[in-house]
């Protein structure tokens, strides 16, 4: 393998997505139950709300790909864009944990409107940190390598406000315990304050790690700057044939990361406390980086398809598995992290193995094509990443509101968390399974990958 990048730059890119990774992570884990405990908001209606507001904000992400083909700075044409991006982005992030004297229907059209422009804001930023792992490194194998030590902490960043708030909270007076709670008793919720505290927190460090990929990365894959229509970027995808396997298997796994929504809920009802959640997150994001390093010697040997499938199906069994025994054999809550490790085994599918096969089809579409075009491809997946995540969201948050959730309740029955762990762990196991359908006819893997970059090394020589 020959190596183009320094490791500053694996570094910068790496902990670029680290800091971009904590801010998305921190509301998809918190905002529901922000709304939920300080504003009291019905949690399915704030489900839904997030389930809109992504729909909506999804036709940005096609904006964001057609404005990153008309690009010509000297700087590339994606790097700028994660410069626009960060201002707006640690605004709004704050801007959403702002606790704010309003009820009813006042309080549904705050919430969209703040979320709106978030979503927004993280768009910006979303696509072109995204698109760039194409642009790296010319050396698919490399590349391969970069996204998968990217995606590790990128996946540890998604996790981190599971660390950071606790933290905050032993420092922030008023509010939650955190530890010394007594046996058979609920912490006190995480207070206004708290939440603010993390919020302004996670915004300035992340937007600060994420500048580091404007500053610290190259893009070494030639470009020629393209003027398209919106009709004409469509149907470049539409002609993509692999590309839209990938994105239909997406959809299909909507509610694979459905538990990420509802791990808040999760650990006050199954544990006890919201700061429990520490337990529960990194128990799953442990065995999610030991995935995600072993999947490119996975793609190595077997080629991305076979690695998926396999991968994909895993997680189908272990998740069932995981609420069959907490529900008939031991609730033991050493046993159910246990599972919820081996549950972790399987992310490097959800979360690796989609850029991966969309950078791919990057390749394929210049193969076939000669003309390079990221920004319209990762938009498209960005788009359904995000849609993805709402719609899991929405069914966690359903759910756990039909459980009879009460964030404040003295005790918790058994029904509860029963329906509360089956959409924490057997309903992305489930959707897991869903997704390989598509992927059994997605034949860039293997000879013909090989073939397609020895085919572009080749044209780009010459």
């Amino acid at each position: 393998m020959k190596k183009v990048m320094s490791f500053k730059e694996i570094a910068g890119y790496s902990l670029g997505l680290f800091g971009f990774q904590a801010i998305v992570g921190f509301l998809n884990s918190y905002q529901a139950e922000f709304y939920h405990a300080q504003m009291a908001a019905n949690l399915a209606v704030v489900g839904i709300l997030i389930l809109v507001v992504k729909v909506v904000s999804a036709v940005f992400d096609p904006v964001v790909g057609n404005l990153i083909e008309r690009g010509k700075s000297a700087k590339g044409k994606l790097r700028p864009f994660i410069l626009y991006s960060l201002a707006p982005l640690l605004v709004m992030t704050v801007v959403v944990f702002l606790r704010v004297p309003l009820t009813g229907t006042a309080l549904y059209a705050y919430i969209f409107v703040t979320f709106l422009l978030w979503s927004m804001a993280m768009t910006l930023g979303d696509v072109p940190s995204q698109a760039i792992a194409s642009v790296l490194t010319p050396e698919p194998t490399e590349r391969t390598n970069v996204i998968s030590i990217a995606n590790t902490f990128k996946q540890v960043g998604f996790s981190a406000a599971a660390v950071l708030v606790p933290v905050v909270c032993l420092i922030v007076p008023g509010g939650s315990k955190v530890f010394g709670i007594p046996k058979g008793e609920k912490d006190a919720p995480i207070s206004s304050s708290e939440y603010l505290a993390v919020a302004v927190l996670v915004a300035m460090l992340g937007c600060l790690l994420f500048s580091l990929i404007y500053f610290w990365n190259q893009e070494r894959v030639a470009y020629a700057s393209e003027k398209m229509t919106f009709r004409e970027m469509f149907a470049s995808l539409r002609e993509n044939k692999p590309l839209i396997l990938v994105i239909v298997s997406y959809f299909l796994g909507a509610g694979r990361q459905m538990a990420m929504a509802i791990q808040v809920q999760a650990s006050n009802a199954l544990l006890g406390s919201e700061n429990y959640v520490l337990a529960l997150g990194l128990t799953t994001a442990v065995g999610s980086m030991i995935s995600m390093a072993l999947t490119p010697m996975l793609i190595k040997k077997l080629g991305e398809k076979i690695t998926y499938i396999a991968l994909s199906l895993y997680g189908f069994v272990v998740s069932v598995a995981a609420y069959l025994v907490y529900v008939f054999v031991t609730d033991h809550m050493v046993v159910m992290l246990i599972f919820l490790f081996l549950v972790g085994l399987q992310f490097g599918a959800v979360t690796l193995m989609p850029m991966i096969m969309v950078t791919d089809c990057v390749d394929y579409e210049e193969y076939r094509t000669g003309k390079r075009r990221e920004g319209p491809a990762f938009s498209v997946l960005t788009l359904t990443i995000k849609v993805c995540l709402a719609v899991g969201a929405a069914l966690g948050l359903i759910l756990v509101q039909a459980s009879g959730y009460q964030a404040e309740a003295a005790a918790v029955t058994a029904h509860t968390k029963n329906v509360i762990y089956f959409a924490y762990v057997a309903m992305p196991g489930i959707f897991s399974l869903l997704s390989v359908f598509p992927i059994l006819k997605y034949d860039i893997s293997g000879e013909k990958k090989r073939q397609i970059a020895e085919a572009l090394a080749q044209r780009r020589g010459s």
